[in-house]
């Protein structure tokens, strides 16, 4: 579902050559396995991960606000993809959305006669359930809408955060994940015909040839640009600068980060949607990456602050985590242990001098981690996924082989242009979506309900009771 048509198909498909008809694939249980557990990993990350992970980061008074925020985010947003999200992102549309063939989940399920629609797996040798496979997708639109949440914490009204949530997940995120993941199904290759039909109906970065394996476009840098935008459009927190912002709860936040890098193989690795070579390689390369990221923020933060910290430990292995989405299926075990080390760095860098240049109160780092981690690792992709540097190429699937004719500077130009794309598109409809929240709801708490914590003025709970 998650990779590119090759230079050599669509040459074949344009100069009218036949192309030899694959084997039909089979449906296999021990690959649906993998993927309801790929599943769960992931809703681990958003429910009780992310949550947890922000939760520790805000001030006491705002913890069950953020847990209640991420909660309900997820919960709204996989309602939504059930009800019309899947399809305008995974169905053949235009370059830019995908159409209603499967609104309300229809035409998955035949009643009459009694069958149930399959979904091909990233080498297209074997087929899972298509339920299992909208199950999958929706947690990645879950959680990447949950991201959202810690770029504008303990000032945003909650209806706000609902209402944002609907209209920039239905036009910021599935226009992007249509654009960067569409693919047509399991005969779209069988022939040059196909082919032909195939491309021209296919995403718009798609096309272009744009390698995001797990979501470094689609979810890291889509999330992190939209949350920037909040934090200029909403607004600094009441006495940033003057009052301690620390973490009320370390402890929560690394329990957080751990549940993410765990839930995290099944995002990368479940991204291969079977389990074989490619989730292997995910897999190791998920593991390797983001242990070099926190290695290598915590030796730039002890050499610069003199101190390592927890914070920066866990904060470099999600900036790891990030940067190696994008080419976890895609490069090699030492081109991730690169951009591990490298990620770490430059995040540390994004949270610091970055985010002072910027000026934006991005309360809980998410541009200085996921946007620029995403951006370093979708670009660092096109380098590290070259066949002559360990990785795995641009596939050939008549030859069954990487294309050889891949060039790293080629193909850092269209990973440049996804990045772009996504930036721009996620930053336009952010913009436009809180303008419109604010004139209906309003954006901000008032001034004495922000000091008192949104805890109590928005939801009359406290997290902790002393």
């Amino acid at each position: 579902m998650k990779h590119t048509v090759t230079k050599v198909l669509a040459g074949a498909a344009a100069a009218g050559l036949a192309l030899p008809a694959l084997a039909a694939p089979t449906v296999n249980k021990g690959d649906t396995a993998w993927m309801f557990v790929a599943t769960l990993l992931v809703i681990m990350m958003s429910i009780p991960g992310l949550a947890l992970f922000y939760g520790g980061l805000v001030r006491a008074k705002n913890m069950l606000s953020v847990l209640m925020q991420v909660f309900m985010v997820f919960s709204l947003i996989i309602v939504l993809w059930c009800l019309y999200g899947y399809s305008l992102a995974f169905t053949q549309g235009n370059a830019f959305i995908g159409g209603f063939d499967r609104v309300f989940l229809n035409g998955i399920y035949d009643a009459a006669a009694g069958t149930f629609s399959q979904a091909a797996t990233f080498s297209k040798e074997t087929m899972i359930p298509e339920f299992i496979f909208v199950a999958f997708q929706g947690t990645f639109a879950a959680i990447t809408c949950g991201l959202i949440v810690g770029a504008f914490a303990e000032r945003v009204r909650f209806s706000a955060v609902l209402l944002f949530m609907v209209i920039w997940f239905t036009f910021g995120y599935l226009p992007v994940a249509h654009m960067v993941w569409f693919w047509a199904g399991p005969d779209a290759i069988s022939d040059a015909a196909s082919l032909a039909s195939v491309t021209e109906n296919a995403g718009f970065l798609w096309q272009h040839g744009a390698l995001d394996f797990a979501g470094g476009t689609v979810v890291h840098i889509n999330a992190a640009v939209a949350g920037l935008v909040g934090a200029y459009v909403i607004g600094k927190r009441i006495g940033l600068g003057r009052e301690s912002m620390a973490p009320h709860s370390l402890t929560m936040t690394m329990i957080g980060a751990s549940l993410l890098w765990v839930g995290w193989f099944g995002f990368n690795a479940g991204s291969a949607l079977e389990a074989g070579d490619v989730a292997a390689l995910a897999f190791i390369n998920t593991l390797l990456a983001t242990a070099a990221a926190a290695v290598s923020w915590m030796f730039g933060e002890w050499a610069f602050k003199r101190k390592p910290s927890l914070l920066g430990a866990v904060s470099g292995a999600v900036s790891g985590l990030v940067a190696i989405t994008p080419g976890a299926g895609f490069v090699g075990p030492m081109g991730a242990l690169v951009m591990g080390l490298l990620a770490g760095v430059v995040c540390l860098w994004g949270v610091t001098g970055l985010k002072r240049l910027l000026g934006a109160d991005d309360s809980l780092d998410v541009f200085g981690v996921h946007g620029v981690g995403g951006i370093l690792g979708a670009l660092l992709t096109g380098v590290f996924a070259a066949p002559q540097l360990g990785g795995q190429g641009v596939w050939d699937y008549v030859a069954n082989k990487a294309s050889p004719d891949y060039s790293i500077a080629g193909q850092l130009l269209v990973q440049a242009e996804a990045v772009g794309v996504t930036i721009v598109w996620s930053a336009l409809v952010a913009f436009i979506a809180f303008k419109l929240v604010d004139v209906v709801v309003g954006l901000r708490v008032p001034a004495d309900a922000e000091r008192e914590g949104l805890d109590i003025t928005s939801h009359g709970e406290s997290a902790y009771h002393l």
